[in-house]
This record gives structure tokens, sequence and C-alpha cells, in this order.
């Protein structure tokens, strides 16, 4: 079977466009169209559904890419241990992570860590469902909360510390709010994503957990920094956590309330971890990637 078919199918199924694959080859989508209908005539099975404007990998395709993957990483790593067992990492870095977590911390780590390892390149999807990491390919997978992927590694990287925000602006024409009972009169913008509508928990250094505290407002929105940017303008009062709003915090755009309480988006203490397919810590790029990453954010993180 023709090896470079394999990457052809492996790069349609990873972006789900021949058109991104015809990019990525250099060649054109008709060449890749002739060469994955030569691939399905070879396995003896459709791989592909074709739709207007992408195309979408069929149940026996699933299963084929799964394989594929696998042995086109092995390959590719054993290529590379034989013919530069010396040199420095290089390859594409495959990374998902949280719209504005990667956003605010993984695009600025990446900026660093490609400029140490020139020879990488990356691919950064970025997106709030929970995927899953061995079938969408990613080497390495940021994600907040508990985890369920016994076949992954995880390493916790950081605390999920939550800080309820508001401009100057917002204050002085408002008022801040000395209790969390204070904020049903208050404008809480909130967001809104794959699990529904947020809610506000607080938890006083005195209690033994938290409670949750109704709050509405005038904008509801998916994507966090709408909601940071209509803070900033005095529109109303945020809650995230600090990885995202530090900066604003630091330069006085956001003010932090309410902080003698401990405050959260659901019940208990959330973390945020960094997870990676077990074989892919074989990979130099991966493991290069890991070891800058936890030199750049200490056990304490610099956003905290």
């Amino acid at each position: 079977m023709d090896l470079n078919a394999l990457r052809v199918f492996e790069r349609v199924a990873a972006t789900s466009s021949f058109t991104a694959a015809a990019h990525h080859f250099h060649r054109a989508v008709s060449s890749i169209s002739r060469q994955i209908r030569g691939l399905e005539e070879a396995v003896g099975q459709p791989l592909f559904y074709r739709h207007t404007r992408a195309v979408s990998l069929t149940e026996a395709g699933w299963r084929f890419y799964e394989e594929v993957r696998d042995i086109l990483e092995r390959l590719d790593m054993a290529t590379e241990a034989l013919n530069q067992p010396q040199a420095e990492p290089a390859g594409v870095l495959r990374i998902n992570a949280p719209v504005a977590f990667g956003q605010r911390q993984i695009v600025p780590l990446l900026h660093g860590f490609q400029r140490r390892y020139p020879g990488i390149k990356a691919e950064l999807q970025l997106n709030d469902r929970v995927v899953d990491p061995v079938r969408e390919g990613h080497d390495i997978t940021f994600r907040v909360g508990n985890l369920s992927d016994s076949s992954l590694v995880a390493r916790r990287l950081a605390a999920m510390n939550y800080v309820v925000a508001a401009s100057p602006a917002y204050l002085a024409r408002q008022g801040a709010p000395e209790t969390p009972e204070a904020l049903a009169v208050h404008d809480c913008l909130i967001y809104q994503g794959e699990l529904g509508r947020q809610r506000w928990y607080f938890q006083h250094s005195e209690a033994s957990k938290e409670v949750a505290y109704e709050v509405d407002g005038s904008l509801v929105s998916n994507d966090a920094e709408s909601l940071v940017r209509a803070a900033i303008l005095g529109q109303g009062l945020v809650i995230f956590p600090t990885w995202l709003i530090a900066e604003e915090l630091a330069g006085g755009a956001l003010m932090a309330l309410l902080e003698a309480w401990r405050a959260e988006v659901m019940p208990g203490r959330r973390e945020l971890y960094v997870l990676t397919p077990e074989r892919r810590l074989r990979a130099r790029k991966v493991r290069a990637f890991m070891d800058y990453l936890f030199e750049a954010v200490p056990p304490i993180a610099p956003w905290g």
C-alpha cells in the first residue's frame, strides 16, 4: 500500500477537508481526491462521506484512521530516532485547548517554544467542548475539571482561581457588592458554554462548603473574551479564572471584588490539566514541549 496515500488520508481525516490536505501537500484538490479514491478501491470500502463543503469519516474510515495514525506516528518516531538521534525536536505538534485559555496562555507559550525550537510547527485547535485526544490526533490537550480518560497521561498544571471583577467605571456608578447576596442587584455578565449557563458559587472562609447565588444581567455569551471586554467597558461584573483576567487586574482595567469569599462556577475545586496519549510521550517534540511548559508554568502559576 502506498505510504504517501496513507499520509494524504490522515490529513484529509484530520482536517475533514480535501482542500486543507491539498494545501498541506502543495497539490491540487483533484490529485488528493484521486488518491483517496484509489485508497478506497485498495481497501475495498468507502472511507469518507462526501458533503458539499466538507468530508467526514465513515465507520470503517474511523477504524482505519485510528490504525493508520498510529502506524504513521510510530514510523515517524522510528525514522527520527534512526536518522537524527541528537537532533533538536522538530515536526508538527498538535495541541487542543479551551478557546480563552488557548488565546491568552498557549499562544504566548507556543511563541517562546517555537523560538527555542525553530523546527517545530504547531497546529493549535481551540474549542470549549470535550474532545477525544486519541481520536482527534492531538499530541497535547489542556482540560479543566474532572478527568475520565484512562488511556491518557495527565499532569496537573495549575489551580483554577476564580475572581469576581468589574471596571472602575462600573464601580463608581453602581458601587461594589460587599457580599454575594448583594449580586442580586448588580449587572452580572454570564458565560454560557457547553455545560449551560454558568452559576456563581461562593464559600466564606468560615463555611464548610460553597453556596450557589442567583445572578442575572444584561449580557450572556459563549465567548469569554467578549464578556471581559464588556466588563472593561463598564457594563457589569464577571467571574473568571485569574489566567484569563490577570493582565486586566494588574493594569487596573478590572478590580477584584468579594475577596473574602472563594469563588467558583460549580461545586468543588477545579484544576487545569495537560493530557497526552502515553505513546506520544516517546516523541521528542512532545517531551520537549512538556519540559518547556512546566518550566514556564511553575507550581504556583504566574497568573494565580
